[in-house]
């Protein structure tokens, strides 16, 4: 697991609260609970966020700014979907942290625009859900000349990761691959 030590951001979107699930992540892997199928539970939130807490790991709910506050979030997460520039109306906690995930330069834009920390650009690999994909010059060109920092997202496995190494990134994020090789708490 080299590539976690030089990346220091890792992020994994979990849809649901799975304590075994989450317990095989290494401490240093950031969740993001996105569920843009089912309304948001409450108690479910409040569980994945003390589990976070004890284990320090940061938190961050998709697209809800309010909730992310309330709650006490360590941030939200912006889908590219949503090209609002102006939702935040209200002062942010000290630290709160705004990522969001794009796919073009005219997202990118956007999620700065937004106030966007971190942006997740992707597909950098060919995924199922999509034709076209970024590959390792386009993304790179995206990011050229940025001072926001960048994650790659979508298709990473095995067989690319260390093709990670030639992009201009801070770390990357996943659902399948975190789920597939996990690090085991013991070799982080």
């Amino acid at each position: 697991w080299f590539m976690q030590k030089k990346f220091s951001q890792l992020y994994y979107f979990i849809d649901e609260y799975n304590h075994s699930e989450l317990s095989k992540l290494s401490k240093n892997i950031n969740i993001i609970y996105r569920n843009y199928k089912k309304n948001i539970n409450i108690s479910t939130l409040i569980s994945i966020k003390n589990y976070c807490k004890r284990n320090k790991m940061n938190f961050f709910i998709s697209n809800n700014v309010n909730l992310a506050v309330k709650y006490q979030l360590d941030g939200v997460y912006i889908p590219a979907f949503n090209k609002q520039i102006n939702y935040i109306k209200f002062l942010l906690p000290l630290n709160f942290k705004i990522i969001g995930s794009a796919h073009n330069n005219r997202e990118i834009l956007i999620k700065e625009k937004q106030g966007c920390n971190i942006i997740f650009l992707s597909p950098i690999f060919k995924v199922k859900k999509k034709n076209s994909f970024l590959n390792i010059i386009k993304f790179n060109f995206l990011t050229l000349n940025k001072k926001i920092k960048f994650v790659a997202l979508g298709g990473i496995n095995n067989k690319n990761l260390n093709k990670l190494n030639l992009l201009n990134i801070c770390g990357f994020a996943g659902i399948s691959y975190f789920k597939k090789k996990r690090p085991h708490k013991e070799a982080v």
